[in-house]
């Protein structure tokens, strides 16, 4: 089901069709080292990964990680969403994109337009982001879209900190 589109990009909820791409999305070393292993190992896993985090969240909430397919040739190219977390005050925006998409423009995109649609269609009145420090392209990502550094904060279970940007009041 499609949810947004942008000049190059379709956003649409995932589905289990989408299983393989999720299975090697979630295994990349960036993922890996800037959102966490899932623990993502098989193909059932990548279902059961779809099943109970976006599922759940479109289900609970409306809104959820989307996948991000190229409009021209329906390449899927990674995942961007809005995500409610018990552990912040605001829903925070996620994103990862393969690494043959970086550097194209591709995720100032999905956020941008995911951003606009958790503003206009849920009344959200800020959006959080949360990111690890050194990483630097999603922090510059978030800064040309307008989010402000606001803090360094520790989710619940996590050892090292991170830095939370939030949207203008």
């Amino acid at each position: 089901m499609k949810v947004l589109e942008t000049e190059r990009l379709v956003l649409r909820r995932v589905t289990q069709a989408d299983a393989p791409f999720i299975l090697v999305l979630v295994n990349e070393p960036a993922w890996l080292r800037f959102i966490g292993d899932r623990g993502v190992k098989t193909l059932e896993d990548a279902w059961g990964y779809i099943r109970n985090g976006p599922h759940v969240s479109y289900e609970r909430h409306g809104f959820g990680l989307y996948l991000v397919e190229r409009k021209s040739d329906g390449a899927p190219l990674g995942m961007c969403g809005l995500l409610k977390r018990d552990s912040l005050e605001h829903v925070d925006i996620g994103y990862a994109l393969l690494p043959a998409y970086w550097g194209q423009g591709y995720a100032q995109e999905a956020v941008s337009a995911t951003l606009a649609h958790g503003l206009r269609d849920f009344g959200l009145k800020r959006i959080a982001a949360i990111v690890s420090n050194d990483n630097a392209s999603s922090i510059k990502v978030l800064s040309r879209l307008g989010l402000r550094f606001e803090k360094h904060i520790r989710l619940p279970g996590a050892t090292e900190e991170i830095s939370l940007y939030l949207t203008p009041p």
